[in-house]
């Protein structure tokens, strides 16, 4: 039987995830619409995971995406990022970082990346793998 992983979680980041939840960029509403809602197992819509809030996360699969818009390049959120994808990997997560231009415009390659790892960690993991637009 597999082993739970509890995750820790900063409880006064629940509203404010929920309010990102209810109100997702225009990228992240495509990347959601158009393609990971479709997949099994399930993603999770801004999930609190220690003191951040991943964008998307598969716990099944181990899987993060972040959706990365112009002030991910600047040089204070460069530390951060790398801080908080040490983070998540210190659970065992992959992070998939994708930028809000791909997002938009390139989102048949972006979802073809992420498919690419969903199916490699599916094997990896011995988890059941179905992407339902296929």
């Amino acid at each position: 039987m597999e082993e739970k992983v509890y995750l820790p979680k900063n409880k006064k980041l629940k509203e404010f995830a929920n309010a990102m939840r209810k109100q997702p960029t225009d990228e992240e509403k495509k990347l959601w619409y158009d393609f990971l809602k479709y997949i099994t197992p399930k993603f999770h819509r801004q999930k609190v995971i220690g003191n951040y809030i991943a964008d998307f996360y598969c716990p099944k699969l181990k899987v993060i995406i972040e959706v990365d818009g112009c002030q991910h390049y600047e040089e204070e959120n460069v530390e951060y990022d790398k801080k908080r994808t040490l983070f998540f990997n210190s659970f065992g997560y992959e992070v998939i970082r994708v930028d809000n231009y791909d997002a938009s415009h390139n989102i048949d390659n972006v979802a073809a990346y992420i498919l690419e790892i969903c199916r490699k960690k599916s094997k990896e993991l011995n988890v059941e793998f179905k992407y339902s637009k296929e």
